[in-house]
């Protein structure tokens, strides 16, 4: 079983792997039902999806499931919308698609842009409108995800704006290769410690951007498949107390995922971590502008 913690100040006791629903986008309903059947196996509950995921087919993929386990679950969704009237609509379309009154969360999806951050936190813009949706009892909790390079030092200024109660970012031992990626998730993650906020990590199976042959399947970067790879990239992760980990939106790898999270979960070694990129060319996705808008 996958083991539990504490989901910073909601007080759930979430599994340390949440299921990132993403993986629901592309499957018809049957397949859904298989899944979302693996994932209760294995304890998880803890379920992050997007409006976006699919054009919406995730949150309906959710639905049938939802009727049965609405109340054993942490159910998480987001909002790519940046003006309130927006957020707001988008907001009660996925809580008619999935079929719920409430969600435990909701997150300004990919928050990172300058432009759009002024937007979302302006008088009357999305986080408003999102906090407005709490107070009326739509969502309980309120966060703030992202991807790319940029985005701990975003967070850290949207914790400075307004109270948010969890975050998401990439979190892997090639981006953390870098020096001012570094930098910026540990204070990042100490302004979180201090504020008991959670912290999810996302692409931590990773291993690139798919080349411009490559048949590209499930996700939109190429995962790691290697299991004692995978196994050890998960660790990586979870060796860390205070994060959770996201699964990938290739669900092929799912099983692999939950089984290392159930397993011995001490750090793996820096020399594992470096001779695993080399060995399956693992390189960081982000650059600091490509792809940081997906």
């Amino acid at each position: 079983m996958v083991p539990r913690s504490t989901f910073g100040r909601t007080g759930h006791q979430s599994s340390r792997v949440i299921f990132g629903a993403a993986a629901l986008g592309a499957m018809s309903a049957e397949r859904s039902a298989v899944t979302l059947e693996l994932i209760s196996e294995h304890g998880v509950n803890h379920i992050d999806v997007a409006a976006s995921y699919g054009n919406g087919r995730a949150e309906t993929n959710l639905a049938p499931w939802l009727t049965a386990n609405r109340t054993s679950v942490f159910l998480a969704t987001k909002t790519g919308e940046r003006t309130g009237p927006a957020a707001r609509r988008e907001l009660e379309a996925s809580l008619e698609r999935m079929g719920v009154d409430s969600v435990d969360l909701i997150q300004l999806h990919n928050l990172v842009e300058p432009d759009e951050w002024e937007i979302a936190h302006a008088r009357g813009g999305a986080v408003d409108a999102m906090f407005a949706a709490r107070d009326e009892g739509l969502v309980r909790f309120v966060g703030v995800t992202g991807h790319g390079r940029r985005i701990p030092r975003m967070h850290v200024r949207s914790l400075a704006a307004r109270d948010y109660d969890s975050v998401l970012f990439p979190y892997n031992h090639s981006m953390l290769g870098w020096d001012d990626y570094r930098r910026d998730v540990e204070e990042l993650l100490a302004l979180c410690a201090e504020r008991n906020v959670a912290v999810q990590t996302i692409k931590s199976i990773a291993r690139g951007r798919w080349g411009d042959g490559d048949v590209k399947k499930f996700s939109w970067y190429e995962p790691i498949t290697d299991p004692a790879a995978i196994a050890r990239a998960v660790c990586f992760v979870l060796s860390q107390q205070h994060l959770f980990l996201n699964s990938t939106s290739d669900a092929r790898l799912l099983p692999l995922v939950l089984a290392a999270a159930a397993g011995d979960l001490r750090r793996p070694e820096d020399a594992a971590m470096t001779a695993d990129e080399e060995r399956h060319g693992i390189t960081a996705l982000f650059d600091g502008a490509a792809l940081e808008r997906i």
